[in-house]
């Protein structure tokens, strides 16, 4: 499975690798397509590659994380 989302981080997530501890704790492969990040906020548009389950379990994790999750519509990324 391949998900392609939006993230958004906040003051408080903004600064913690959390693109690389997602990388180190599930089995998924990551590609940034596209990131604008500032001090106090952050916007990556980010493919998850993996095992159904794990990308779905990666994807709960930086909810919990409080990082906001978006699905990216297929053309929006591609286009």
């Amino acid at each position: 499975m391949k998900l392609r989302v939006y993230l958004t981080f906040d003051e408080s997530t903004v600064r913690e690798p959390l693109i690389w501890k997602l990388g180190k704790k599930f089995d998924v492969i990551t590609n940034i397509r596209t990131a604008e990040v500032k001090d106090h906020m952050g916007l990556v548009g980010l493919e998850i590659d993996g095992e159904d389950d794990v990308v779905e379990a990666a994807t709960k994790w930086l909810i919990k994380q409080g990082v906001k999750v978006a699905p990216i519509e297929q053309d929006v990324i591609e286009g």
